[in-house]
């Protein structure tokens, strides 16, 4: 492996680090690291300190290794050096030579003014039966911003391509309105300002700043559950916009009227536009995503492989494109796209093994656990000894094998997927709180173990 690479290199194996750990530990751990050099095989990567060397070998050596090993199996180990703040800052500013490999970092790349990725557009979002309407519904908030749809909330499960999608709107808001300002932001960045802002005393100075925006996108709304100063002032900042007829963007795992500890006014407001869901991806979804994405980064992958991929990943796009972008690391260390040999070795070291059980397996184990009769948990009944069981039916279901909420409500008696919903949550805010049902489920996993 050539050296010029290094800087390609490292960027990439840290767009596969960022998907493993928190957001606050990737700033503290892998802002002032980089690869020094590759020789024989060897990665070195430079650390500030003795210290981060040590954390480095304690707590990310596996996960590096995995990740460099998963783009070349030429590489043999990594090692750190300690190296001082003049040579990180001189390595820093290196530009890429001439030739050196052309991998796909365009996720590096964000508008520091409005917070969007530029590699986030239309063009490259792949429509499938899974989100066609959240895609029609974005359509159309771009044709009439403000107007047709205001708020228009996307909800899925994590990895489905949300980011995506609200911020295409974004950029496409960009092209088309030049003279309007957009910015994206996360709920958490937000209630960081706020709270920073209150502290600073410079609330007002944090009013202007985000009622200034023609189009306002928020993802992960989710995590304002429990912060009440945060949602009171997002409520303000919401009829503020929307009042003047500038448009609103939410995104969360979960619909409204499921995110728990939330001001039910606040609420409202989130769930009065248009609430659209991103389904799990189909196969040929799936094998849309991998073609489109293997060719965006010229690489042409072939049949075989793209059907095998699509079938070996079934529900996060997120993992999907982590692997299509290992792919085509590899297609171009290599000078070659892999053949299905090559590509079932990467994807053996990517995947996480994942629990697998039938729905009836768990209704069985449950039912017998609390002795009833299975039959029961299908049947429209709101006897409390029949209740909570399949409430805990749900929440395993979803918590421990990600089933998804309208095929959990359909396998349990044809439920309503919101009724699941607030079953899962249920349970989750009352096993912190009683431990008579917190030992019930650890007993039950026991037995589905």
């Amino acid at each position: 492996m050539d050296t010029s690479n290094s800087r390609e290199l490292w960027e990439h194996m840290l767009t596969q680090v960022e998907l493993s750990i928190s957001p606050a530990n990737f700033n503290t751990w892998f802002r002032d690291s980089f690869i020094v050099k590759i020789e024989d095989g060897v990665i070195f990567i430079g650390v500030p300190s003795q210290f981060f060397k040590d954390w480095f070998l304690k707590k990310f050596h596996p996960l590096l290794l995995k990740i460099a090993r998963e783009i070349s199996y030429e590489i043999r180990n990594i090692e750190y050096l300690v190296v001082k703040d003049e040579r990180r800052k001189l390595a820093r500013e290196q530009k890429p030579s001439r030739g050196a490999l052309e991998l796909p970092l365009n996720e590096f790349y964000i508008n520091k003014g409005d917070n969007l990725n530029p590699r986030y557009t239309f063009d490259t979002f792949v429509i499938g039966s899974f989100n066609s309407l959240a895609y029609a519904a974005s359509q159309a908030t771009i044709t009439r911003p403000g107007i047709t749809y205001n708020p228009l909330f996307v909800y899925g499960d994590t990895g489905r391509g949300k980011t995506h999608l609200i911020q295409a709107i974004g950029n496409q808001f960009k092209k088309q309105y030049p003279g309007r300002k957009a910015f994206y932001l996360t709920s958490e960045k937000f209630a960081v300002d706020y709270t920073d802002a209150m502290q600073a005393g410079t609330g007002n100075r944090f009013k202007d700043k985000y009622r200034q925006y023609d189009l306002l996108i928020m993802d992960d709304v989710q995590f304002l559950s429990k912060k009440e100063r945060t949602q009171e002032e997002l409520f303000h900042l919401f009829n503020a916009l929307y009042d003047t007829n500038k448009q609103i963007i939410f995104s969360s795992d979960r619909p409204p009227v499921a995110i728990a500890d939330i001001a039910e006014r606040l609420k409202g407001r989130l769930a009065s536009g248009m609430t659209v869901d991103i389904g799990e991806p189909d196969t040929e979804s799936r094998m849309a995503i991998i073609q489109k994405k293997a060719s965006l980064n010229g690489v042409i992958l072939s049949q075989e492989v793209i059907e095998y991929v699509a079938t070996t990943i079934s529900s996060s796009i997120r993992e999907l494109e982590g692997l299509v972008n290992s792919i085509v690391c590899s297609a171009q260390v290599k000078g070659s796209a892999p053949d299905i040999a090559e590509v079932r070795q990467l994807l053996r070291s990517f995947t996480r093994p994942q629990k697998t059980i039938s729905v009836k397996n768990v209704v069985d184990k449950v039912a017998e656990y609390y002795g009833i009769n299975e039959s029961s948990i299908y049947e429209k009944t709101r006897r409390r000894e029949v209740v909570r069981p399949r409430q805990v039916i749900m929440y395993i279901l979803r918590e421990d094998f990600r089933v998804s909420y309208p095929t959990i409500g359909s396998k349990l008696g044809d439920r309503d997927h919101t009724t699941v919903i607030h079953s899962c949550e249920k349970i989750k805010r009352e096993i912190d709180v009683d431990t008579e049902l917190a030992k019930e489920i650890r007993n039950i996993r026991a037995l589905l173990a």
